[in-house]
């Protein structure tokens, strides 16, 4: 049986880190004693306050179990069933949900190339059209992802004019925001600066991806789109029975600043990371570095090398993706890029192993 090394960390995703220790305590505090089940605790009724200050006296907050289980609640909340929503080529929702959206929501997605992640008005104008005809899955909703799959970020100059052409047109945005954390701590701003203010109508929040052990949440933002989410959440398999352990975390994580904390941390090391390999001879960085991913082109052999010492995906186009998180150390980064340095070289590394 293999056995886990406490001490192990690697480069493959934010998925892969454990709790953060806050986050563990508050889940430890919240286990004495009987609290009423599906919502009804103390810790469900603090949290709906907790988002009202990150997000608007309005925002109504749902804790739900999964990033994939928020998004398809949220779609199905913001639209018809003869809907189609318009998204990114690269979105999570298209590419690593395993048809969900269509599965469960019954929902067509509208998928637009995107150079950086990045859908921008032009783009969308491609899809945005046969909203009165029959035969067309009719778009009801944009839906964003921020960070981009690709690590990038939104602006809430560029945010706002995707709000307001969508609007304009009858349709809602959705934020899929499982690393929304870390675009808010790159661009130094309030979380509601980049949703509240930017006109995002709902949105998914990560928490895993941030030190909770399980947990996102679905904030809705335009009050029409209130009706019935509790029974979507439902009916879509997201309502734990035992959701004060879901808003216990969210409670550590939102009430304080340890949701930024962890975020900057994170974002840090990728920075750290780029700045130790993207000079290095063989090594194209092929996105900006915004976030807590680092994309990067590198010969086969090297990356072959590489995954002998650490995990990590492999992205389209011969690119590897290096994720960091709120547990990553300077130590880690140096290793990984060490090791880089080895394995685009590694007749020099054997003879010069220092």
């Amino acid at each position: 049986m293999n056995r886990h090394d406490a001490d192990s960390r690697g480069f493959a995703s934010d998925n892969y880190s454990g709790i953060h220790p806050e986050i563990l305590a508050a889940i430890g505090a919240a286990g004495g004693g009987h609290q009423v089940s599906y919502g009804g605790d103390v810790y469900t009724d603090r949290l709906r306050e907790v988002f009202g200050l990150h997000f608007g006296s309005h925002a109504r907050a749902y804790p739900v179990l999964t990033g994939t289980g928020a998004n398809v609640i949220a779609l199905q909340a913001a639209t018809d069933r003869w809907a189609s929503v318009i998204c990114a080529a690269s979105a999570h929702i298209h590419v690593d949900e395993g048809g969900a959206p269509e599965k469960v929501a019954g929902l067509k997605l509208l998928t637009v190339p995107t150079p950086d992640g990045k859908l921008t008005v032009e783009a969308i104008r491609a899809e945005a059209h046969g909203f009165d005809d029959e035969h067309r899955a009719q778009p009801q909703v944009i839906s964003l992802t921020q960070s981009t799959e690709l690590g990038t970020v939104y602006n809430p100059g560029e945010i706002r004019a995707i709000t307001d052409f969508a609007h304009a047109h009858g349709m809602r945005v959705h934020l899929d925001g499982a690393r929304l954390a870390n675009a808010a701590a790159h661009l130094g701003l309030p979380l509601r600066a980049l949703t509240t203010d930017a006109g995002v109508d709902i949105l998914s929040f990560g928490g895993t991806k941030n030190g909770l052990l399980l947990g996102e949440a679905v904030v809705v933002l335009d009050p029409a789109l209130d009706r019935g989410l509790d029974r979507l959440r439902k009916s879509s398999m997201q309502l734990a029975s035992k959701m004060r352990f879901v808003s216990a975390q969210f409670l550590a994580l939102l009430e304080g600043d340890l949701w930024l904390r962890n975020a900057t941390h994170a974002n840090a090391m990728a920075t750290l990371l780029h700045d130790q390999i993207a000079t290095l001879p063989g090594v194209r960085v092929q996105a900006p570095v915004q976030a807590n991913a680092v994309f990067v082109a590198l010969p086969d052999a090297a990356r072959t090398r590489l995954h002998d010492q650490f995990h990590f995906y492999d992205w389209a186009g011969g690119q590897a993706r290096w994720m960091t998180t709120f547990d990553t150390t300077p130590d880690d980064v140096t290793r990984l890029a060490a090791a880089v340095r080895a394995a685009l070289n590694p007749v020099h590394a054997k003879t010069n192993p220092t």
